[in-house]
């Protein structure tokens, strides 16, 4: 990631919503660490600390809106692969709202 990546000094999508994904993600090549996910369904896992009223990831390391880093980065699960910074839908704007923060403009 380069030092103008938004994302490193952001992290509301962590602490914003449930990071969900196919229960294989922790034995196939990405091997998201099992002791940081919990299940959601019997096919479905997610990333601790994600699945509650208030998530926060529990691989989020620093302060949102601060510097932020993903403690498993390399092994992170495929929605975190996934998402993006300049959505279309706007998800990121969304989690950056409920944070105070202002909207990145593509």
């Amino acid at each position: 990631m380069s030092s103008a990546n938004p994302c490193l000094t952001c992290g509301a999508c962590c602490a914003f919503f449930r990071v969900s994904f196919y229960w294989g993600e922790t034995l196939s090549d990405f091997l998201v660490p099992e002791s940081l996910t919990e299940p959601v369904s019997p096919a479905k896992m997610a990333m601790q600390g994600t699945n509650q009223a208030q998530p926060r990831c529990i691989a989020l390391e620093g302060e949102v809106g601060g510097c932020v880093s993903c403690s498993i980065y390399l092994n992170r699960p495929s929605p975190c692969r996934e998402f993006e910074a300049f959505d279309a839908e706007g998800a990121c704007n969304r989690a950056r709202a409920a944070y105070g923060l202002p909207p990145l403009a593509a």
